[in-house]
């Protein structure tokens, strides 16, 4: 009987140490642990904080192409305004750079895309996004997702712009045109030059 008392002194202080464990977790993510990362443009900086405790595929996903250099170079390729940039899959020529297998959207994450946050580009396909992202200039809650709508399944939000929005206002601002039949192109190239983890 009092080896069973202890036994169960035992699990309960386990799970308390397990919940304690839980809660510093918690606070250490709210803290500011999330990963960081400066996109280095034409234009200016644009410090970015990455959301890897609500959308983990696609922060894996980008860091994969920030750590192997695959931004440096590219350009942002499409600019509306009272939209949003996007940006991460062409070279200067307009040249569409090979990528790696599409991921998981994430958009059921819970988070919207208001103005300064990141989300994932893609198709009309649901699971297609793989290197290209846009930052959203205005809020643009009609990209989020809505449930049991599958013509409005989302846009997958992973980050927000935590200093240099002025940098990202001044890209909204560029003049656009035609380019090898893409619209809404920058007239002067917006030059990603490189994107580093913090």
């Amino acid at each position: 009987m009092n080896r069973t008392r202890t036994s169960l002194k035992a699990v309960v202080v386990s799970a308390a140490l397990l919940v304690a464990a839980s809660l510093v977790g918690a606070s250490a993510v709210k803290a500011g642990t999330n990963p960081t990362v400066i996109i280095d443009t034409s234009m200016g900086a644009i410090t970015v904080e990455l959301f890897q405790d609500k959308a983990p595929k696609s922060v894996e996903n980008f860091l994969a192409y920030v750590k192997s250099g695959f931004y440096s170079n590219t350009i942002f390729h499409r600019v509306i305004r009272g939209f949003m940039i996007q940006g991460g899959g062409f070279t200067q020529n307009m040249e569409h750079k090979p990528t790696q297998p599409p991921i998981t959207n994430e958009a059921k994450n819970g988070l919207s895309n208001l103005r300064g946050t990141l989300a994932m580009a893609r198709t009309a396909d649901i699971n297609s996004a793989t290197a290209q992202f846009f930052i959203n200039t205005v809020d643009n809650a009609r990209l989020d997702h809505v449930e049991g709508d599958p013509a409005r399944f989302g846009y997958a939000v992973f980050g927000k712009v935590t200093a240099g929005m002025d940098v990202v206002d001044k890209i909204e601002a560029v003049a656009t045109g035609n380019n090898g039949g893409y619209q809404n192109v920058p007239v002067q190239p917006v030059i990603i030059k490189s994107a580093k983890l913090k």
